[in-house]
């Protein structure tokens, strides 16, 4: 299983917005690297087990299976299982070494 960055929206525009203020990063490149919001989908369910003091029946669906869903989906469901088919199954996403 691959790990995804899951982030708010709000915190990156935050953080770019003090980036563009320090006066460090003038003429810079600026990377963003979230490494304690990069989890597996099995570390996010485990997280959500704590703190809901519950545990979740886990059904696992073939990528075959996802494929099909994907392309009888439609907008905006087909998009958002297109994102998990890519990143959470396929790991299609930029490597960053984790913590």
């Amino acid at each position: 299983m691959h790990a995804a960055v899951f982030v708010v929206e709000e915190d990156i525009a935050a953080y770019t917005v003090r980036a563009v203020d320090d006066p460090r990063t003038l003429d810079k490149i600026l990377y963003m690297r979230l490494l304690a919001n990069m989890v597996s989908h099995n570390e996010l369910i485990a997280m959500w087990e704590r703190k809901t003091g519950r545990t979740f029946q886990i059904e696992r669906v073939p990528e075959a299976d996802l494929l099909k869903l994907i392309n009888e989906a439609a907008f905006p469901l087909n998009i958002l299982l297109s994102l998990s088919l890519s990143v959470l199954v396929r790991g299609d996403v930029p490597s960053q070494p984790r913590h």
